[in-house]
């Protein structure tokens, strides 16, 4: 039984850690708030060494079942909703960040969410902007301008404190009915797009990526659902059609 009663599978996932001792640490807080499961993407450090564990005690379950991934993407592949965290608010002017407090409310507004997916990236750099556009949303802890970085399990455990105390706050609201569009739906429609308008040479090989990248931002926050992207991909399918057969005739 998950901690959060509209949450079914909390997966905490980590990309390339290369602190064992962070690793134990997160595995142990998985363990204090009741995650599912913990996902690796290409770790730089021996997960299941002796200093992990240490860390780890009672969670040391997490790191004997965690599940290995090559990307990113594989990763979140079966995640109904994606969060990412970053700690570089200044990565671009595109960029849209959620405030802690809208962002938790916003979650537990959802009267069911099958599979949750929670994004820490690496600890001296965070997650890239093509990795952050794999998340439905995006969200930064404040701290001091003076000294912003928080170590890798001191975000975790902020942000699975605060996922719990949202949930508490919003047991006995009304809550709506999950329909989003999953981010694995939203990049492969993206895929599409960008193949389809480089194809009609609207979009050029050097500049596409940043356009589309706008493009992506405003579907997510846009809260998209899953009949609306299917709506889009249609769209772009047809005139995939439509341009292949031209060609032939």
């Amino acid at each position: 039984m998950n901690f959060q009663n509209n949450v079914g599978n909390l997966k905490v996932i980590l990309v390339e850690p290369s602190g064992p001792l962070n690793v134990g640490s997160v595995a142990r807080l998985c363990s204090n708030f009741e995650v599912e499961e913990l996902r690796i993407v290409s770790p730089k450090c021996n997960i299941k060494s002796l200093e992990a564990k240490k860390m780890a005690l009672k969670g040391q379950k997490y790191l004997d079942n965690c599940k290995i991934f090559e990307d990113l993407e594989n990763a979140i592949f079966d995640c109904d909703l994606v969060i990412a965290s970053c700690g570089r608010v200044e990565i671009s002017k595109n960029s849209f960040f959620e405030s802690s407090e809208d962002l938790f409310n916003w979650i537990s507004s959802f009267k069911k969410i099958n599979n949750l997916a929670i994004i820490f990236g690496r600890e001296d750099r965070g997650l890239t902007n093509d990795e952050l556009l794999l998340a439905n949303k995006t969200f930064n802890i404040p701290t001091s301008k003076n000294n912003p970085s928080l170590n890798l399990s001191h975000a975790v455990s902020i942000f699975l404190y605060e996922l719990k105390k949202s949930s508490k706050r919003n047991l006995n609201s009304e809550q709506q009915v999950f329909n989003l569009a999953s981010s694995k739906q939203i990049h492969d429609s993206f895929v599409e797009i960008e193949e389809m308008l480089l194809g009609v040479g609207y979009l050029l090989k050097h500049t596409s990526r940043a356009k589309i990248s706008k493009f992506k931002n405003y579907i997510f926050r846009a809260n998209t659902s899953m009949h609306e992207i299917n709506v889009l991909r249609g769209i772009v399918h047809q005139i995939n059609w439509y341009l292949n057969n031209s060609k032939r005739n």
